[in-house]
């Protein structure tokens, strides 16, 4: 597995053990020229989506992966941390459904990150 599929489905793994819901990976290899993976997960208030990209940012900083941006924390509606090749999306549910990046990216493949 490549290193960036590696660090979505780490990044996707911490999430949920973080109480994330709905989380999943995008593969955007084939379909993006800004990014090669999605990991969207959603919190249920400010505070647990605060809480979540906190945890998901302090293991992946862990394992050597370079953040090149943080952005929406303060707010906590939807945090993105970008580590260049993976985007991690952490909304607040009713951001989420507003906002949809599935269907927004819909032709991308979903790994199962479960079974790795």
């Amino acid at each position: 597995m490549e290193d960036a599929a590696a660090g979505a489905i780490m990044a996707a793994r911490i999430a949920k053990d973080s109480k994330a819901s709905n989380v999943v990976v995008m593969d955007l290899r084939d379909i993006s020229y800004v990014t090669d993976y999605f990991v969207i997960g959603s919190g249920d208030s400010e505070l647990q989506v605060q809480s979540i990209a906190r945890k998901v940012k302090e293991i992946m900083d862990d394992s050597g992966m370079e953040l090149m941006g943080l952005e929406g924390y303060n707010n906590a509606r939807w945090v993105l941390l970008d580590y260049g090749n993976v985007l991690i999306h952490i909304f607040h549910k009713d951001a989420r459904d507003l906002y949809n990046l599935e269907r927004l990216w819909g032709d991308a493949v979903t790994l199962e990150y479960d079974s790795v």
